[in-house]
């Protein structure tokens, strides 16, 4: 069972927030999950990671569960165009 997950508002300089929304891109994060990261970064190298924390999901586009499904193959690798 997954826990849920905390909001906050956050303010933010205007410019700060655009790098970070650039950087986010550059990663294929959204600017929330960059955030996340940088945070989880300094608490781990500040030796303040709380150890029962849980894993962030890899960046990008979550796969879909057919394509990661055996059961499912590539329709284009069973028919090849000629």
């Amino acid at each position: 069972m997954a826990t849920e997950r905390k909001k906050i508002l956050l303010r933010l300089d205007p410019a700060v927030h655009d790098a970070l929304a650039r950087w986010a891109g550059d990663e294929l994060r959204s600017t929330n999950a960059q955030i996340e990261f940088v945070l989880r970064r300094a608490l781990a190298d500040a030796g303040r990671l709380p150890g029962d924390v849980g894993r962030m999901r890899r960046p990008g586009r979550p796969r879909r569960a057919e394509q990661t499904s055996p059961d499912h193959a590539d329709p284009d690798k069973e028919h090849p165009s000629p």
